[in-house]
């Protein structure tokens, strides 16, 4: 009997690491999208695979929700794709990207505002004055439509190596 693996993780976990040849139908989405690819798979062995072993759990349940139980053939890959990949079986996986520009730019104005806003509060006022010029910036940025962090963060070394990138803050 052909076995096929069914993975009930979300698209961006199997974006990340997945079975070659797997089908993704996520858990939070299985009740519409099961119906089909179940029907497409009658006849065949489908091991149920999630990151640990519990959605698939979950998603079994389901496939005798939705009238499939005797008709298809399904078990939970028990362990997951963690346990997949550790007993060293092959694992399709994306290199990790850095984070776009853009989100760079959110995330270190972000996190500059709130160390100002901790360190004005419980340190020393003159810290405020640093969320002062982030929140200047941004606003230019948007009037002008060139950020001053943007390009401090593209002339750092992981962004160097992605070149057009685009932050488009402004």
């Amino acid at each position: 009997m052909e076995q096929v693996i069914l993975d009930v993780r979300e698209q961006d976990e199997f974006a990340a690491a997945h079975v070659q040849g797997s089908v993704c139908v996520p858990l939070s989405r299985f009740a519409q999208a099961a119906p089909g690819v179940l029907q497409s798979m009658l006849g065949k062995k489908i091991l149920i695979m999630c990151r640990s072993g519990k959605r698939a759990g979950l998603a079994l349940e389901q496939i005798s929700q939705l009238g499939f139980g005797g008709q298809v053939s399904a078990e939970v890959y028990q362990g997951g794709i963690l346990e997949w990949a550790r007993q060293g079986k092959p694992v399709v996986s994306r290199k990790a990207e850095p984070l776009s520009l853009a989100r760079q730019v959110r995330l270190t104005a972000g996190l500059g505002v709130l160390a100002s806003a901790v360190l004005g509060f419980g340190l020393d006022q003159r810290a405020f004055f640093a969320a002062a010029l982030i929140g200047a910036d941004l606003a230019l940025a948007g009037l002008t439509g060139s950020c001053q962090l943007e390009k401090l963060l593209a002339a750092l070394p992981w962004n160097k190596q992605h070149p057009g990138r685009d932050c488009s803050c402004g």
